[in-house]
This record gives structure tokens, sequence and C-alpha cells, in this order.
């Protein structure tokens, strides 16, 4: 192995709007997935370290290239916030080492701008969009009106959706973007209400979703007969909401804690050591995420090729307590099932974060865009 350690860097948001959909939580997850490994690959001990990319592209390439050139890291981690991840993922091609992205939405990272050193972990907005959205549609909201947050992802998941209304028979009555980290919603609620669409699709994530909610909820929209659909939702936004406000909405995550008896017992070991909070789909897919790199670089025997370790990644099959049995395609999209699940009303929940019921469970070859679609440079047509 290289400098007698193996580094893992988890680089997310550590103190903005998606940190508790990442930040030190995911950090507990990635050195949770060590120490269930042994703490060492073939006698070489493992390392985790962390770092805020605050959002910000130019500041994620600057941490990465100091991991690289200067900290050893070997590879990194996490890295939600799209524009963020499309950044860091050419400086780790460039100086060929390790990308392995479990926060970020954007189907970009498996599309044109895919790369032999990268691999998509848990969710896209392709996923996402045929997950909920096409739920939503088939059960009659028919016409769209859309809060986008004006980056990379909200783009992303925005135009995915959309397709997908179309495809179903609806129609996208328009929408409105807003920047990142928006605490006053109400000129782009006002908007949406007076479009008349019978589905305000939020394409934002973090706090953003949560204000949105939390707006639309004081004006009075859901209750006008407009529905909110939150097209990326995560448990932690469900806690900060409470099932008074967010009962009812529809959210797909290839992830609950609740699920089996696997998912229980880490989340038991997880909350222990967190504060009592459990994990969501973002840090278990860093533990997983972790987990098979570590496999891999020990069937490898080696660290230091990115290339090299990320192929022996795709050779393997996965297989983890959190997501089960699963493969990673040519194109580094990680495959597994995603599930379509409904946020329960308060009297419904019978224990701490109880929160979610499963709608149905969508196969992993229905739940990703197909290969055959993939603009990916890697992948032959």
């Amino acid at each position: 192995m290289t400098d007698k350690v193996i580094k893992i860097g988890v680089l997310n948001d550590q103190s903005g709007l998606y940190a508790d959909m990442s930040g030190q939580s995911s950090v507990l997850a990635a050195r949770m997935a060590v120490e269930d490994f042994g703490g060492k690959v073939n006698g070489t001990p493992v390392e985790v370290v962390a770092a805020d990319h605050q959002n910000k592209p130019d500041i994620g390439a600057n941490l990465a290239r100091q991991w690289f050139d200067v900290d050893k890291v070997d590879v990194i981690v996490d890295v939600p916030t799209s524009s963020v991840a499309l950044a860091v993922s050419e400086i780790v091609k460039g100086k060929n080492k390790v990308l392995l992205d479990s926060g970020a939405g954007t189907v970009e990272l498996t599309g044109k701008a895919c790369s032999p050193n990268t691999i998509h972990w848990t969710y896209d907005t392709y996923a996402l969009a045929h997950g909920t959205g096409s739920a939503v549609v088939a059960s009659g909201g028919d016409t769209w009106f859309f809060l986008t947050v004006d980056y990379t992802f909200g783009q992303s998941l925005e135009k995915d959706v959309s397709d997908v209304v179309k495809a179903s028979g609806g129609k996208v009555l328009g929408s409105v973007r807003h920047p990142l980290n928006t605490a006053d919603f109400s000129s782009f609620l006002l908007q949406a209400q007076s479009s008349g669409a019978k589905v305000i699709g939020l394409a934002n994530a973090g706090g953003d979703t949560i204000n949105a909610i939390k707006a639309a909820r004081e004006f009075g929209i859901t209750e006008g007969g407009q529905k909110l659909a939150g097209l990326l939702v995560f448990i932690s936004d469900v806690h900060a909401l409470g099932l008074a406000t967010a009962q009812g909405l529809r959210l797909t995550s290839p992830f609950y804690w609740d699920t089996n008896e696997q998912t229980r017992a880490f989340s038991k070991r997880f909350a222990e050591r967190n504060g009592g909070r459990v994990p969501d789909m973002g840090h278990a897919g860093v533990y997983a995420s972790v987990l098979h790199y570590l496999k891999a670089v020990q069937a490898l025997g080696a660290d230091g090729d990115g290339r090299a370790v990320v192929a022996r990644m795709k050779e393997l099959p996965t297989e983890d307590p959190l997501f089960g049995k699963g493969s990673i395609r040519a194109d580094g999209r990680k495959l597994h099932p995603m599930s379509l699940y409904e946020v329960k009303a308060p009297g419904e929940s019978k224990k701490p974060w109880d929160y979610y019921k499963l709608v149905r469970t969508i196969p992993a070859e229905q739940a990703f865009k197909p290969l055959a679609q993939s603009e990916c440079p890697l992948v032959k047509k």
C-alpha cells in the first residue's frame, strides 16, 4: 500500500443546510465501516479525515487537491451538492484517485461527466423522478409547477421529473428558480399558487425543502387544494418538520432504518453514537461504499491506482447489511432497489423515528436510467 496507510476523506457540508443529511453523521458512518472491516487492510491501517466544502465547488476542489497532494488521501466519500461533486470528480480523475459519491443527485456523474475513478452510490435524480414523480402523477397529480433550487442538482431533478410527467400524459405549467439556502419562500410560493397546478414539485433539498414546506403550510396552500411533492426528502427533514406537518408526503429512498433486522441492528449502533439520530440514505451509502472500497483494495492488494481500484469494485458483487446484494455498472452507477414511502400521520407512529410506511419497491433495473440510454463515454455502444 502507498504511504503505509489507507486514508479516507469525508468531504461534505459540515455547517450548512445539508449538514443534517451529510455532515458529522457521514463521518461516523465511514468510521463504522472501517471498524466493522477490522480497522486494517492486509495489515495496513485505515484512517478517516473530514472537511467542510461549504457547498461551494471552488472550496471543494481546493480541499480535494490539498488532500491528495499534501495529506495523502486515497479516496474521497460522500460529497453532497452536485456542483461540488462534479468539480471534485474532475480533480479525482486527474490525480487518479477514487470518488465514492453518496450525497449528490445529478445523473451527470454517470452520464456525460462519468469517470473511471468515480462511483455514484445511493440515488440520483432519474431514480427520484421515476419513484416519487410517477407515483404522484398516477394518483391524479397531472399538472405541475416546480420550485427549483438554482444549480445543477435542481435543474437536473426538474428536467427528469418533467419528462416523467409529460410521458405520463401530464403537463408542466411552469417553474421558478430560487437561490441555494433560501429563507423566505413567500414570493416563489405565490407564483406556484397562482399557476393553478395541482402539484407543486419541490426540486430542492435539506433546509430549502423544510423551509418551503413550512411556508406552504403557513400560506394555506395545501388547504386550498394544491399538493406538495418533496422530490428529495431525507428522514432528518421529516424529523425537523414533525409528522403533523410532514404526514402524507411521498418520497423515494433506497434505505430506511426500520426495514429489517440488519438495518435495525446497524441503526441502533449508529444512533447510540449519534445523539439518538438514526442514519438516512446518504449515511447508509457512505457506510456501504467505504465497506466495498476496502473489500476491493484487499482483493487488489494495493490502493495506489484509483482506476484499478474502481475497476475491481465494479467486478466484485456488492453485499452489505444496509442495501443487501447489488452491483456497479460500467458507467459507475451502483444498482439496488429503490422504495416509495409515505410519511405516517402522528397517530400511526409507535416509536422514535417511526416515520415511514412502504408504498412499493421499485426493482433496480426500473429505478435507474437504462445503460442503453447512457451518455457516459465509458459505456460501449
